[in-house]
């Protein structure tokens, strides 16, 4: 399927799960949409961290070299989608294999280089580690905000880097200029 309306991509967009949004893994979340093309959508989660998992878990199972300050760093439930998978979202240097540029300032990656340094203190100095990311399928996310699950706004990398994490739902949300406690899970339709 091609994509007749490429300027309509919400790459480099945060999504904000409406308040209704039943699926679990999306309840008051922020994603940072990586890519959108007529193929479908894929993000990351930027305010869900993993309860028990930190940096050192996930150098140790990679059997990586860190050093201690890199071993607490948080990890975040970036999506459902291929939890397995690591994905760093950070800012420059860019210069890392396979990272991809979502805006001018934010990229992801997920090969070896960029953790190994991020282990050794040496990567990003702007960087969220998620397990997972969130996907959908052609049309599928356009659908879900016509049915008014999510709002979107630019993704700014104030909020994934400087803001606290149990803060970022309501910050994106306030960022649109809409007050969080009076968004309703009812469609507005005229």
């Amino acid at each position: 399927m091609e994509n007749n309306y490429p300027d309509l991509s919400l790459k480099g967009q945060f999504i904000m799960a409406m308040p209704g949004l039943a699926d679990p893994n999306f309840s008051h979340t922020v994603t940072c949409i990586c890519e959108h093309t007529s193929e479908g959508a894929v993000g990351i989660v930027v305010n869900h961290v993993h309860a028990f998992l930190s940096g050192k878990d996930i150098f140790e199972e990679l059997g990586m070299d860190y050093v201690s300050g890199a071993g607490s760093i948080p990890i975040y439930l970036g999506g459902p989608v291929h939890i397995g998978e690591i994905f760093i979202l950070h800012g420059p240097p860019f210069d890392w294999d396979g990272c991809r540029m979502i805006t001018r300032s934010l990229a992801m990656s997920n090969t070896r280089d960029i953790l190994q340094e991020i282990a050794l203190d040496k990567g990003p100095e702007s960087l969220i580690i998620a397990l997972g990311c969130a996907g959908w399928g052609p049309n599928q996310l356009e659908s879900e905000i016509r049915q008014n699950a999510w709002l979107t706004y630019p993704a700014f990398e104030e909020l994934i880097f400087d803001v606290a994490v149990e803060e970022r739902w309501e910050e994106a949300v306030r960022k649109m200029g809409i007050e969080p406690g009076l968004l309703s899970d009812m469609a507005g339709h005229a």
